[in-house]
């Protein structure tokens, strides 16, 4: 289950596309955060990607990625060019077909592959033509579903929407909110040639005019405990109130949203109608990362939470450019994995309630966040200074990005060189790091200090959910530490 949203240049506070998504999936699956490098590979390459072994591009673009540990693919991410996308689990009345491509694989690919929104839309409908998408996406536990995408650049969104091989797509004009749900009704722009027909031959309704593809294709009965519904329109209508004042605190605020019935009790009862989502019950999953970018032509800004639960974590600035310390690069998945389990750490003993006072975590936390916001205006006003220059090659070293600052808090100072540009992207990111990790650091010892035996509160099967689930990830774990203390 997940939550995608983004904003035109029309809806947001300065022009820019403000894009965000929560991932969420089985709450002890690890989601890291992975840069891959541009690279060339020549003609007549293979690639493995989860499940299958497909032709590969003679040459792939810088990616960042956040993806789940075991597989190829990834849940959301951006390219060197801008390209942001994130995927849904949809629940449609097309069988599910052998293992080939799954959802996060396409998103990879059109990350690595593609330059613009558009492009990506292509590219992901002629792979579901040639491979077709289908495998399980489950870690602990199985789950097959099909996949749609909210695909944005600095100039242009779309929404695509999967049933097997077949698709239907529509261009963002403003605001556009996706989950585990269809969306797109007889409005589309785009679609697989034989959506309609198939939809008449299969009995899904009985003529071309009364075709709608949501109403159609969608599995009724999935789709409705997704809870996907809620999340959807919760996002909506925080978009809809806020169009032309969208900002990126805008969607940081509401990927650390709870349903009202939530709110306060996160840690006690579970929630699939949270866009920050807790599991706990039967079925569900939790909120194991989040993101969001704020896309313009010549700088794209990402904040990252590199671990679970937003309305615990602390959203850091990142630029994907030269060497930057929030990012692991392949072959560094076992340091990803143990950033992500450190975090992990935080939120397990908040749920068993060994955390002796969460609002001074919690008022440390918005401190810092507020410390970076308040530096990141200084580094958005040398970006936008530097506006008018062209354009750096994307596949150089010399691309930059920007922040959520409105023109009018722009300074009209001399552009600073490249190289104190990129001192100033890389002094933040490493403060904001360092903040976050003393503050970890300090709460982690109290915990430890304070002894406190683990005691979850909340109702019999959430206790008994959340039991187990630490239970299995103390045991497979790699971290010692983390799983000396999930066994107290």
């Amino acid at each position: 289950m997940c939550d995608t949203m983004v904003a035109m240049g029309n809806s947001t506070l300065d022009g820019s596309v403000i894009f965000a998504k929560n991932s969420d999936r089985q709450p002890n699956e690890p989601l890291l955060t992975i840069r891959v490098p541009r690279k060339k590979h020549g003609p007549g390459r293979k690639l493995k990607s989860t499940y299958i072994e497909i032709d590969q591009a003679e040459e792939t673009y810088e990616a960042l990625l956040l993806k789940p540990s075991w597989m190829w693919g990834a849940e959301m991410g951006a390219n060197e060019y801008g390209l942001n996308i994130g995927n849904e689990a949809v629940f449609t009345r097309e069988k599910q077909g052998p293992a080939s491509l799954l959802g996060m694989d396409l998103l990879r690919l059109a990350l690595e592959r593609c330059q613009t929104a558009r492009e990506a839309l292509d590219l992901i409908t002629s792979l579901l033509e040639q491979y077709g998408q289908g495998g399980n996406c489950g870690y602990e536990k199985p789950f097959y579903y099909h996949n749609s995408f909210l695909i944005a650049d600095p100039q242009s969104a779309w929404v695509l929407e999967t049933a097997g091989r077949y698709w239907a797509a529509k261009q963002v004009k403003d605001i556009y909110v996706i989950s585990n749900r269809l969306s797109i009704g007889s409005d589309y722009d785009l679609a697989h040639p034989e959506l309609v027909k198939n939809a008449v031959d299969r009995g899904w309704c009985k003529s071309e005019t009364e075709f709608n593809f949501a109403r159609c294709y969608s599995r009724k009965l999935h789709t409705f405990f997704s809870g996907s519904y809620n999340r959807r329109s919760l996002v909506q209508c925080v978009l809809e109130e806020e169009k032309g004042r969208i900002t990126l605190d805008t969607a940081k605020a509401i990927m650390r949203t709870h349903d009202t019935k939530t709110e306060g009790k996160q840690f006690q009862k579970a929630s699939l109608k949270s866009v920050c989502m807790h599991a706990g019950f039967l079925i569900g999953d939790h909120t194991t990362g989040s993101y969001a970018a704020r896309l313009k032509a010549d700088s794209c800004t990402y904040l990252l939470t590199g671990g679970s639960t937003p309305c615990l974590a602390l959203y850091k600035p990142y630029w994907m450019m030269g060497a930057d310390p929030v990012a692991f690069r392949p072959g560094e998945e076992k340091q990803a994995l143990s950033f992500w389990l450190k975090r992990e750490r935080l939120h397990r003993a908040v749920l068993e309630n060994r955390l002796p006072a969460l609002d001074t975590y919690l008022i440390e936390r918005d401190r810092i966040e507020t410390e970076l916001e308040r530096r990141l205006v200084g580094v958005v006003q040398s970006l936008e200074r530097t506006s008018h220059q062209p354009a750096a090659d994307p596949g150089s070293d010399q691309q930059f990005s920007g922040s959520t600052a409105s023109p009018a808090d722009t300074v009209p100072e001399a552009a600073p060189s490249p190289a104190a540009l990129e001192k100033q992207q890389q002094e933040l990111m490493a403060y904001a790091l360092e903040a976050e990790e003393e503050l970890l650091d300090q709460t982690l010892a109290r915990i430890a200090e304070a002894g406190l035996p683990g005691r979850i509160k909340g109702s019999p099967v959430f206790r008994r959910y959340w039991k187990k689930q630490n239970q299995n990830l103390a045991q497979t774990g790699p971290d010692s530490i983390f799983k000396e203390e999930l066994q107290q």
